[in-house]
Parts: C-alpha cells; sequence; structure tokens
C-alpha cells in the first residue's frame, strides 16, 4: 500500500528523522522497524544531492518516503517527488498564499501546475507506464503543510480548504516558541495542548491528515488519541544516544 492509502485506512504512521546527509546512514535508518523515513533539507543536512541519492534505499527497504524540503522552496518539494519521495513537508505554511504556492508544486494539472519529468521516481516505485503515473500521482502524492505559528492556525480552515492539500504537519518546536512569544522551546508544553489537539481535529474533519513531530514517546499515545496519523521522531542523534547508553550501562553493569 502506498502512504497516501495507508492514511486513508487511518492507519498510524511513524517515521524515522534523518538529517545526517549521507546515504549509507540513511539504508541503514530505513533497515530499522519505522514505517517512513524522512530526510529533513530545513534543519537537518540534507541538501538536494544527498535527497536523490537517499531514497533509493528508503524505497529499497520498502519504507515510506519523506522529504521535508527548507522555508519557501516548494521548487525543492517537485524535485523531491522527482526523485522518488511519497510526501512532501512544507515548514512555515502561514497563509492561503502559501499553501496555494505549495500545493500548486506538488499536484499535476488540472489540480497544480508540477511540471512533468519523473525520471527517477517512476522507475524506483516500478512504474513503466507513463499515462497511469500522471493519472494516479496526483492521490498518491501527500503534501502536509506545517502549521507551527498564530497566523497558521488562525488561516487553518482557509489552508485545509486549499485544493492540493493533503495534511497538516504540527511542529511542536516552533510551535511552543510561538505560543510563548518566544520565551520557551518545549514541544510538549502543556498550555499548547488544547490547541494542538483542535488543530488535529480540524484537520481531521477536514477530511485531511494530521502529522505531528514527537518528542516523547510517552506521549505518542496522546496524540494519536488527539487525531494525528503520522508521527514522526528518531533523529540519528536520538538513537545513537539511546543506543549507546543502552549499551554502556549493560556493559558497565557486567563488568560490576
Amino acid at each position: 500500500m502506498s502512504l497516501a492509502e495507508r492514511l486513508n485506512a487511518n492507519e498510524t504512521i511513524i517515521t524515522a528523522w534523518s538529517g545526517v546527509p549521507d546515504a549509507l546512514t540513511v539504508e541503514i535508518l530505513a533497515g530499522q522497524g519505522f514505517d517512513a523515513v524522512t530526510l529533513d533539507m530545513q534543519h537537518g543536512g540534507h541538501n538536494e544531492d544527498s535527497v536523490l541519492r537517499s531514497l533509493a534505499p528508503v524505497l529499497r527497504a520498502n519504507k515510506h518516503a519523506i522529504v521535508r524540503v527548507p522555508v519557501g522552496r516548494f521548487d525543492m518539494a517537485s524535485r523531491a517527488l522527482d526523485f522518488g519521495a511519497e510526501a512532501v513537508i512544507a515548514p512555515m505554511v502561514n497563509s492561503v498564499e502559501d499553501a496555494q504556492r505549495f500545493a500548486a508544486a506538488v499536484k499535476y494539472p488540472p489540480l497544480g501546475e508540477r511540471s512533468w519529468g519523473p525520471t527517477f521516481a517512476a522507475p524506483r516505485q516500478g512504474s513503466n507506464d507513463p499515462a497511469k503515473w500522471l493519472r494516479e500521482s496526483n492521490a498518491r502524492t501527500v503534501s502536509f503543510a506545517m502549521v507551527e505559528t498564530h497566523a497558521a492556525v488562525a488561516a487553518l480552515d482557509d489552508i485545509l480548504s486549499t485544493p492540493g492539500i493533503d495534511g497538516i504537519f504540527v511542529g511542536p518546536g516552533d510551535f511552543s516558541i510561538a505560543w510563548t512569544n518566544g520565551e520557551t522551546i518545549n514541544g510538549t508544553l502543556e498550555g499548547m495542548m488544547e490547541t494542538v489537539a483542535e488543530v488535529a481535529k480540524r484537520t481531521r474533519a477536514a477530511g485531511k491528515h494530521a502529522g505531528i513531530y514527537v518528542t516523547d514517546p510517552k506521549i505518542a499515545g496522546r496524540f494519536v488519541d488527539m487525531g494525528f496519523q503520522l508521527l514522526a521522531t528518531g533523529s540519528e542523534h536520538q538513537l545513537i544516544s539511546a543506543g549507546a547508553a543502552g549499551l554502556l550501562a549493560d556493559l558497565r553493569k557486567s563488568l560490576g
């Protein structure tokens, strides 16, 4: 099943989050038990070349491939899809105009303005029928607009009603900064949780998908109860740190 089909079936998808721009590292990450791997071009080190090369091992591992592009780089959203990504997350979509530009870049006409050229994507996803690819791409491609500011929350219903926007992805770190007027960075800030839940509720009520970055795995179930389906966590830094801590603790325990 494609990522879109699984989300439409109301499955919960857990994606690892890659910021190290190395295809071999991504290959190892894709070999773990995550449903998907997200390559981060905004705050992570990924660039066009690393995305092009790193999507191959993700797809080869039969994992869903997602890319977060830099702020305003809707041209890269199109390229990520041409490289083989199934979904794109666009940060700081704060207005209807932002949403319209994003949608135009990721959807083919008549829904959007995406240019034709799946040179890498089609063969990587096993397609040799251009007409079928074109016919099915708009439904198969998932566009997540990030909500992480007061402006985005205020424009949420209009963003959700923008043709070609398939979902909302909450960035809790920036959300907490906006919520506290720059005083706090806390992805689990209790004071903002009611609004986070409302974002998920309104997103799902509009028939769209809801995603969020999970900074604390222990509250993942709470996010699912709110309506979030795509849960992102597990960066290379986080996984190496946790794995090393566990390994060293066992080793030192054995040594007495």
